[in-house]
Formats: C-alpha cells, structure tokens, sequence
C-alpha cells in the first residue's frame, strides 16, 4: 500500500491537471463577464455608453445592430446657426413636457408698384 501512495506523490501529471482546472475555472469567470457585460457583442440590442459624463474627456459609444458610432468630447461648448425650436419644461413628476413654438405669422406688407 505505501508502495502506491509514494508513487501518486511523484506524478507530474498530477499537477498538470490541477492547472487544467484552475484555467477552466477562470475560462468560466471570463464567459460570465462577457454574458453581464451590456456591451457583449453577442447581443443584437441597441446600446449606448457613456464614458467619464460630464468631463472633458467624455466618450459617447454607440452601438445599432453590427455598427458602432464613437463621439469624443473636444471639451470646447458648441455653437452654431439656429433657431429657438420650442421650451421645454420639466414637470414635479420629473417628466420633461416639449412645447412647440409657432411659427410667427408673416405679414402682408401691400407693395406699390410704381412706374
């Protein structure tokens, strides 16, 4: 009996098994990851990430089916050419309700012609 004791403490093969488990625990530990993650390129929903909100180095991912949008925050404020669209206003429920501005009506200013 100690004959066989003594010789399964000498095998190395042994020791390559107990690798062999710890890699499949950690190979496991990854696929749970990945399966949380809402990112998981497996999934055909429509996700967006935002990175670092509200800092200079803010990073908007977007992703909508296989194609996938990155912005990148230049920490500059925007600007450009518009016009003043509607209000919004945010009720005490939270909800924010958007109200249209009309267009002003154009006046008909009568033209003279004169020859």
């Amino acid at each position: 009996m100690k004959f066989l004791e003594e010789s399964e403490a000498d095998d190395p093969i042994l020791s390559v098994v107990n690798l062999i488990d710890v890699f499949l625990v950690v190979i496991a530990a990854l696929l749970v990851a990945i399966a949380q993650n809402p990112a998981n390129p497996f999934t055909h929903d429509d996700v967006t990430i935002i990175k670092n909100p509200g800092k200079p180095n803010m990073e908007i991912v977007s992703r909508q089916g296989e194609k996938v949008v990155r912005y990148q925050a230049s920490g500059q404020v925007g600007s450009g050419d518009g016009i003043k669209a509607g209000v919004a206003y945010r009720m005490q429920d939270g909800s924010m309700v958007y109200v249209p501005e009309q267009p002003a009506p154009q006046a008909s200013v009568p033209t003279t012609e004169t020859r």
